[in-house]
């Protein structure tokens, strides 16, 4: 049903694009040019932000509106506590409360996001880990809701259902379980604990994940020893193998920044990061960079993808493919978008 779309149009559609939520719209080109998603980043957000959210989506072709997402986990990661209100970290609310009441605590949150514009919300996070980050050294510390999985999935999931109850898109990560992994991979390449260990361990809260049918995974930008020497947001092994096929997922794959330095440091700027992750599986592309800089880094990337498509080395199907899993989480019908 996507045949007739341009692989332009398709491209546009698997960017998300970062803006400071204290101005989003000044990625309304982005936006009116098709962009899948809009990421706000800062500390807090305006009053205004609903009426500002409200003219950046009208701005949407074909009345396609993007994702706008943002990480509102609790504890030292909120971007609009201003708005949703101040969360307990992760480990504070496993150390204090039910899942219950965790489920409660995330609805109340997610309806006041949903409230001002904001459809997805990047959490929680599903890692166990027991250190003191989150840090340069510790990705997740706090963030996890506990190194034990029995305690971690319950928890996380209730978190997940909540911002269901209330409207709001949770995204679990970082799949394949970043938790206890060698570093920050925003600040250098990093491993996960090895394959054998995470399939005992840290994927158990992944594959509840999938059980339950949640809605979309991001991957983590750590690669996996005995699986893949890639990031596993560029690996195949990891995505299409392990998330599509061993666990059966079938919803939207996200990836993390695409600008991180474990990426960076290997040789994938931005633009060959987007082709190799959407080859490997992925649907939804995120990267970060500053403002003076996201327009023309968001055109290099959806010229990268169609270039791709255009040689062969991303096929288009794949790439359909990709749309068809934005569209769904979107809960628009291929044939009406199309």
């Amino acid at each position: 049903m996507l045949a007739g779309w341009p692989l332009q149009r398709l491209a546009e559609q698997t960017i998300v694009v970062p803006v400071d939520g204290s101005d989003p719209e000044a990625v309304l080109p982005e936006v009116a040019a098709g962009a899948g998603g809009v990421i706000l980043f800062g500390s807090s957000a305006p009053a205004d932000l609903a009426a500002e959210l409200q003219a950046l989506t009208a701005a949407a072709p074909q009345g396609l509106a993007p994702f706008v997402m943002t990480d509102e986990e609790g504890g030292a990661v909120q971007r609009m506590a201003n708005l949703a209100g101040a969360l307990p970290s992760a480990r504070d609310m496993a150390a204090t409360m039910t899942p219950a009441q965790i489920q409660q605590l995330a609805a109340s949150a997610a309806l006041r996001m949903r409230a001002a514009g904001v459809t997805m919300d990047l959490a929680p996070v599903l890692d166990l880990d027991g250190g003191d980050g989150p840090n340069n050294a510790d990705p997740d510390g706090t963030r996890s809701f506990s190194i034990d999985p029995s305690i971690a999935t319950p928890d996380a999931l209730a978190f997940a259902a909540g911002l269901m109850q209330g409207g709001v898109i949770p995204v679990v990560k970082h799949f394949p379980g970043l938790g206890q992994a060698s570093g920050n991979t925003d600040v250098t390449p990093a491993t996960t604990l090895p394959w054998n260990q995470l399939q005992s361990r840290g994927l158990l809260p992944f594959a509840a994940a999938v059980q339950d049918a949640l809605p979309a995974v991001m991957v983590a930008n750590a690669s996996v020893p005995g699986l893949t020497d890639q990031p596993a947001s560029i690996s195949s092994a990891a995505i299409a193998g392990v998330l599509r096929q061993q666990l059966g997922f079938t919803g939207l794959v996200m990836t993390d920044s695409l600008s991180a330095t474990a990426l960076a440091k290997i040789g994938y700027d931005v633009t060959h990061a987007v082709v190799a992750a959407l080859t490997a599986g992925a649907d939804l592309t995120l990267f970060s960079a500053d403002a003076q800089h996201v327009q023309s880094e968001t055109a290099a990337s959806a010229a990268a993808i169609v270039s791709a498509a255009e040689t062969g080395q991303l096929s288009r199907s794949r790439l359909v493919d990709a749309v068809v899993h934005i569209l769904a989480a979107k809960h628009v019908d291929p044939c009406a978008a199309a």
